[in-house]
Order: C-alpha cells, then sequence, then structure tokens
C-alpha cells in the first residue's frame, strides 16, 4: 500500500512539473530535462509512468474536465453557468489548466486525446444541456450538442482574448456576457429570470464548495474525537 501511494504521488508530482513546464515553454519548447529538474525525480522513475512527452499531454488533458463535485442546483442549466464560470475562476490559480489551454492551441496536439479538453468540455457541456432539455428548461429547438460546441468555442475565445489583454483578470466578466446574451435564446423565460451568471458567480460558487468542504472536516474531525 505504502509503496503503491508513493507511485500515485510520484506521478502527480511529475504532471505537475510537466504542466508548469508546458504553461510557460509550450511542448515544443519544453524538454524532458527541465521537467525532471522541477518534479525533482530520475529519469527512469518518469520513464516509468509515462514514455514520452506526448503520454505527458495526454495525463494533462486527462485533467482538464474532473469532477469537482460542484453543489446540485434546481436548475440544471445554474449547474452548467456554475460549471463554466467557476472553470473561468479556476483557470488563472490552477496550472494543470493552464498548461491544458496552452497545449490545446498548439496544432496536432488534439489527436493525442480525440480532440483534447475542447471536445471534452464540448461533450460535457452538452450533456448538461440534454439534462436540462429533459427538465423542460430550453426550447425545443435546442440541440444539445451543437450548444455545448459553441459554447466552448465561445469559452475559448474569450480566455485567448482575456489572456492576451488582461492576463486572465476579466475572464469571468467575459464568460458570464456570453451567458448573457445566449441563455435568453436557449432558456424558457421563466427559468431564465432565476438563472445567476454574475460576473462573480464562479468565485461565489468555488467559496460555497470551500466552506462545504471545511464543514465536512471540521464533523469528520468532531466523530473522530
Amino acid at each position: 500500500m505504502a509503496q503503491q501511494l508513493r507511485a500515485i504521488r510520484t506521478r502527480g508530482a511529475i504532471l505537475d512539473a510537466a504542466a508548469e513546464v508546458f504553461a510557460q515553454h509550450g511542448y515544443h519548447g519544453a524538454s524532458i530535462a527541465q521537467i525532471l529538474e522541477k518534479a525533482q525525480v530520475t529519469r527512469g522513475a518518469l520513464y516509468f509512468h509515462f514514455t514520452s512527452k506526448e503520454q505527458l499531454v495526454q495525463g494533462i488533458f486527462a485533467q482538464q474536465v474532473t469532477e469537482q463535485g460542484y453543489p446540485p442546483r434546481t436548475y440544471k442549466l445554474q449547474e452548467l453557468v456554475d460549471e463554466a464560470m467557476a472553470l473561468a475562476c479556476r483557470l488563472p490559480q490552477e496550472i494543470m489548466l493552464r498548461a491544458g489551454a496552452k497545449l490545446a492551441m498548439e496544432p496536432g496536439l488534439q489527436e493525442l486525446a480525440d480532440g483534447g479538453p475542447w471536445e471534452a468540455w464540448a461533450q460535457r457541456f452538452a450533456s448538461m444541456v440534454d439534462a436540462a432539455k429533459r427538465h423542460g428548461e430550453v426550447y425545443p429547438h435546442v440541440v444539445p450538442g451543437d450548444l455545448g460546441r459553441f459554447l466552448v468555442s465561445s469559452w475559448i475565445g474569450a480566455q485567448v482574448v482575456s489572456e492576451v489583454t488582461s492576463d486572465w483578470t476579466d475572464l469571468e466578466g467575459r464568460i458570464s456576457s456570453i451567458f448573457a446574451y445566449t441563455l435568453p435564446s436557449v432558456a424558457l423565460p421563466a427559468i431564465f429570470a432565476q438563472l445567476d451568471f454574475g460576473p462573480d458567480r464562479g468565485t461565489r460558487v468555488l467559496a460555497e464548495m470551500r466552506a462545504a468542504d471545511q464543514e465536512g472536516s471540521e464533523l469528520v474531525a468532531g466523530q473522530a474525537g
């Protein structure tokens, strides 16, 4: 068990180091030597987990869409908004997401993981739109797959412009604007009126999640005591 835990920690350290190097230098500018130095592991340890730079990219792409335990909401569309807005808040803070965003812009790398994080997020959003449609929250003409791809394309465009112009400081506001102009043509009026897509929505959702985690930790500690 201890050996397995060490292997998991080593793999995580390698991925974190690779994410930092890729985020700074890009795929072609990064070297295995730089990743080894950052991770403080041997070449043998790295190649035990990842046999190439391509596999490291696949590992980073696999970390882009994860179950974050977002709180369930009354409306499925609100859950979609919450994930997209929280992602806008997380991107500047999390090196794994920043590396994925940079790598996804490099031609050819998307093929390493069936379209890379863009396609994974498009499928994720499409599944949430489909759930909203089954719950009667959206107009009948809405096609989940089309809307999922549209939202991801819009999100990527906002992310690229935000990085160049403000180092992502205005990304949450840009994503909020996307929803402000998109949701009226998607959500039924009674549903739209109750959706919260304010520019600080992602920040508030993540704060709610941290508070819930803290409460859970305190409860466990109390029970153990």
